[in-house]
């Protein structure tokens, strides 16, 4: 890749996990997510 589209994908990379960020900050996400593990702990 040439550096222009290194810079996109790193952009997008650095957008993508910001976003992430922010929804794992919710509660009910967060909430949900720990649903999830503690089911699939017990199995």
């Amino acid at each position: 890749m040439a550096t222009a589209e290194y810079a996109i994908a790193t952009l997008a990379a650095v957008g993508f996990a910001g976003l992430l960020v922010v929804i794992l900050k919710g509660n009910e996400v967060k909430g949900l997510l720990l649903g999830i593990i503690r089911q699939a702990l017990s199995l």
